[in-house]
C-alpha cells in the first residue's frame, strides 16, 4: 500500500525539528575552556600558629567584640555607611545585567503597526504586502540558535561577575566593621593617655609651684626649675595633641557611621575589654572558601575564562531563525480580509569575513587578560596567607609585651615612690623624682598603646581570616 503524500506542514517538521534538536546538541558543547579552580600548594597549618581548634573566624562578630557600645556602633555602620550602600546598589547593578545576560537564550519577537493618518496615495504593487501608506500589524521573529556556545559563555561571564561583585561587597562589609572596632580602639586609647597626660600635667603644676618656692628660698638653682617646667609644658603639649587626635578621630568614626562628625559615646574602657584567651586560625586551606578578596578574584578568573570562549565563538558562523507574519491593507476595513497577510520565515547565517583576522587577535588579547587576572588571584593568595601571619604573630608578641610592660609600669610606680620617700627625707634631690615620673609618664602611654594594639591585632586576625562579618 503506497503511503499517503505528506502535508506542507509535516515536510517543514522533518526539516526543522532535527535541525532544532541538533542545535541544542551543539549549544551543550560551548567553545573555550571550562572553568576550574586553579591549584594552589597551602601547607597544613599556619607558620605562626601556637593552638589548634576551629577557627576565630567561626565566631559571629558581635561574640568576638562584645562592647555593647562598640555593637551598637558597628550595627549603625552597616545600615548607614555610604561605601557600603554603594556595594549593594553595584550588587543590584550586576543581579539586573545577568537576568538580562539570560534573556539571550529565548527568541525575541517585536511588534510594529503603522496607520497613515492623511490617507493613502497608492503604491501597492503586491497585494497585501505593507507600505507607509497602508495600514498594517507585523511580528518580526529572531533567534539565535547557540551552537558555538557564545551565548551561554556569555551567561557563565555574567553570573561570575556578579559573584564577584557580591564578594566585594561582603569585602567592604569586612572592611567597614574592622575599622569601626579599629577606630572605636583608638578612641579609648586616646581617653586613658588624655587621663594620664592630665594627671601628669597636675603633678608636674605642683613640682612646678614647690620648685619656685624652693628658688625663692635658694634651695634648689634655676637650672632646677627650668627642668621642672619644661616637663609641665610637654605634658602640657600631651593633652592638646591627645584632644586633637580625639576629635579627628570622632570625626572619622562618624563618616565611617554614615553621619556628620559628632561625639562618640564610649563602653568599656580600654582594660575592660573582653577578648578570647586563645585565637587559632585554623587549617589554611580554609581560607581560600573564606576571604571574600579571593573568592573575588577567583570569580573574576572564571569570568574572564568564560569570555575566551565567547570571542572564540564570535570567529565562527551565527545561525539565527528569523521571520515576520502580519496582515497589511491599503484601506483599514479590509486589514483583516483573506489575501491581506504576508509572511516569511527562514534560517540566517552571518560569519566574518574582512574582520576575521583582528577577531582572532581579541581572542589573543582577551586570553593575555586570563593569565593576567590568574596571576592576581594567586597574588591575592599570597597576600591573604602573609596576612594572616602577621596578625598570628601581632597577637602573641603584643600579648607577651604588654604584660612585661604592665611589670615594667609596676616597678616604675614603686621606683617613684622611693623617689618621692627618699627626697622627702633629705636623703636625695628633687631630680631622681623628676626622672622617676618622666619615666613612669612614657612607660603608661607605652603600655596604653600596646593595649590598644593587642586588641587591633585580634581584629586583624580576625579580619584576615574573612571572619563572618554577618549582620545581626
Amino acid at each position: 500500500m503506497k503511503a499517503a503524500p505528506l502535508n506542507k506542514k509535516a515536510r517543514r517538521s522533518r526539516i526543522w525539528l532535527p535541525l532544532l534538536f541538533s542545535s541544542l546538541f551543539l549549544a551543550s558543547c560551548a567553545m573555550g575552556p571550562d572553568y576550574s579552580r586553579p591549584p594552589v600548594d597551602t601547607s597544613e597549618r599556619f607558620r605562626m600558629a601556637e593552638v589548634e581548634g576551629q577557627s576565630i573566624a567561626n565566631l559571629p562578630w558581635w561574640e568576638l567584640l562584645q562592647d555593647e557600645e562598640l555593637q551598637r556602633l558597628i550595627k549603625q555602620a552597616l545600615l548607614e555607611n555610604k561605601d557600603l550602600k554603594q556595594a549593594v546598589a553595584s550588587v543590584e547593578e550586576l543581579e539586573a545585567r545577568a537576568a538580562t545576560a539570560r534573556f539571550d537564550f529565548l527568541p525575541k519577537l517585536d511588534a510594529n503597526v503603522n496607520a497613515p493618518a492623511f490617507g493613502t496615495l497608492g503604491g501597492f504593487l503586491i497585494r497585501g504586502f505593507p507600505t507607509p501608506y497602508s495600514y498594517f500589524g507585523q511580528g518580526t521573529l529572531n533567534w539565535e540558535l547557540d551552537i558555538w556556545g557564545r551565548i551561554r559563555r556569555s551567561n557563565e561571564a555574567a553570573r561570575a561577575d556578579l559573584m564577584a561583585r557580591e564578594e566585594n561587597r561582603r569585602a567592604v562589609v569586612l572592611t567597614l566593621v574592622s575599622s569601626v572596632a579599629q577606630s572605636y580602639f583608638d578612641l579609648l586609647q586616646f581617653d586613658m593617655q588624655l587621663n594620664i597626660a592630665r594627671y601628669a600635667l597636675s603633678s608636674w603644676e605642683e613640682s612646678v609651684a614647690i620648685a619656685r618656692a624652693q628658688l625663692r628660698g635658694g634651695l634648689i638653682s634655676r637650672l632646677d626649675l627650668d627642668q621642672f617646667d619644661a616637663e609641665r609644658a610637654n605634658a602640657a603639649t600631651r593633652v592638646q595633641e591627645l584632644e586633637r587626635q580625639m576629635v579627628q578621630k570622632e570625626n572619622e568614626l562618624s563618616v565611617l557611621l554614615g553621619k556628620n562628625p559628632v561625639p562618640i559615646a564610649r563602653g568599656h574602657a580600654l582594660t575592660e575589654q573582653l577578648m578570647p584567651p586563645v585565637v587559632p586560625a585554623g587549617l589554611p586551606s580554609e581560607l581560600l572558601q573564606r576571604r571574600p578578596d579571593i573568592l573575588q578574584a577567583e570569580q573574576t578568573l572564571a569570568a574572564a575564562t568564560a569570555r575566551i570562549g565567547m570571542t572564540k565563538a564570535a570567529r565562527f558562523p551565527r545561525l539565527t531563525i528569523t521571520g515576520f507574519l502580519g496582515v497589511a491593507s491599503p484601506a483599514l476595513s479590509k486589514l483583516l480580509l483573506s489575501g491581506s497577510e504576508f509572511g516569511v520565515g527562514g534560517l540566517g547565517l552571518a560569519g566574518p569575513l574582512l574582520n576575521a583576522q583582528s577577531l582572532g587577535f581579541d581572542q589573543r588579547a582577551v586570553e593575555a587578560q586570563a593569565r593576567q587576572v590568574l596571576a592576581q588571584y594567586e597574588q591575592t593568595i599570597l597576600v591573604a596567607f602573609k596576612e594572616v601571619e602577621d596578625a598570628l604573630v601581632a597577637v602573641r608578641t603584643f600579648d607577651a609585651q604588654r604584660k612585661a610592660q604592665e611589670e615594667q609600669v609596676e616597678a616604675l610606680r614603686s621606683a617613684l615612690h622611693v623617689a618621692d620617700l627618699r627626697y622627702k627625707g633629705g636623703i636625695t634631690s628633687y631630680v631622681d623624682v623628676l626622672l622617676a615620673k618622666r619615666t613612669l609618664f612614657d612607660a603608661e602611654f607605652a603600655l596604653t598603646a600596646t593595649r590598644r594594639l593587642h586588641l587591633v591585632s585580634v581584629v586583624q586576625l580576625y579580619k584576615a581570616l574573612g571572619g563572618g562579618w554577618t549582620p545581626v
